[in-house]
């Protein structure tokens, strides 16, 4: 089994993948330049990034779903911190772009211009659930020894991309929040409409009420999970094994009650309280989920 030393190298303070974060990539990030109508989506991993770029380019394209069912989301909206077939810069405006990198980590350009940013979060128990399959199935990362342990090293923060908590505290935190749009993996599941609409209007892309509920009917999960350009069927297998398991699982929230016991749940729960202590903002799914997030009574 390969180990973090052989497969992740430091960056910024935090392990990232050499294969789909090669040095070349992170140099060529490092310089980028941003411009004032890129739309960025940014998550911590497994927390609903593709299911958000295909609704951006959904909502972005008027609801027209040839982008989506043409080209693999990573082709459509580039993951900043990647190798890029077509260069950045010679992509046309609006451009659409991801990343897992946290607030601190963006490039320089990125403070200046202040471009838009969705930013979106999960109850951290789906995530680090969905994230050990995530592990088991891809050949870049390093395979869990235990599930214990992989919780562990998911509430220390020894991670790729750095600690859960950070990364949400980080762009919780980020200056110029009228740029920024906050929204949770969870209100996506229970008002899919809501949300399009939600976004729609952050991005100055009013839709007819028609268009949001086509978009949100095509984005429910067991629909976006058949469109091959977007569930990462196509990807190689030398990065994921499908053999191993499919990368879209489940797309539910609350899948942890089948993976932590119940001592583990508290003992997140206890880690969450202390990490995220003074975080100013409400999380939806704390609000609904995390607060009332009891075994089997509920």
């Amino acid at each position: 089994v390969m180990t973090e030393a052989e497969l992740y190298s430091l960056y910024k303070g935090v392990y990232v993948p050499h294969m789909v974060n090669p040095a070349e990539a992170l140099q060529q990030y490092e310089e980028m330049s941003f411009r004032h109508d890129d739309v960025l989506i940014a998550t911590y991993p497994k927390s609903g990034t593709t299911w958000m770029q295909e609704l951006v380019c959904l909502i972005m394209s008027g609801g027209d779903p040839e982008s989506v069912e043409t080209s693999p989301n990573w082709v459509r909206v580039p993951w900043l911190e990647t190798d890029h077939r077509i260069p950045l810069e010679l992509r046309p405006s609006p451009r659409l772009l991801a990343t897992h990198f946290s607030h601190r980590m963006m490039p320089q350009s990125f403070y200046q211009v202040k471009p838009k940013v969705i930013y979106v979060m999960r109850n951290p128990k789906d995530v680090c659930t969905s994230d050990y399959y995530f592990h088991i199935m891809s050949s870049f990362l390093v395979t869990p020894s235990s599930k214990r342990d992989f919780l562990h090293k998911f509430l220390e923060g020894k991670m790729i991309y750095g600690s859960w908590f950070d990364h949400v505290k980080s762009w919780l935190s980020a200056a110029d929040t009228h740029r920024i749009m906050y929204i949770c993996y969870e209100e996506m599941i229970e008002d899919l409409r809501g949300a399009v609409g939600r976004i729609s209007k952050f991005l100055d892309k009013p839709l007819e009420q028609e268009v949001i509920e086509q978009i949100a009917d095509r984005c429910v999960f067991d629909n976006m999970k058949k469109n091959n350009m977007s569930n990462y069927s196509t990807a190689p297998p030398e990065i994921l094994d499908q053999s191993k398991g499919t990368f879209m699982r489940k797309g539910v929230a609350g899948d942890w009650k089948n993976f932590l016991t119940v001592a583990e749940a508290e003992h997140f729960d206890a880690v969450y309280e202390k990490e995220m202590k003074g975080v100013g903002h409400e999380l939806y799914f704390h609000k609904h989920h995390v607060a009332k997030s009891r075994y089997p009574a509920e």
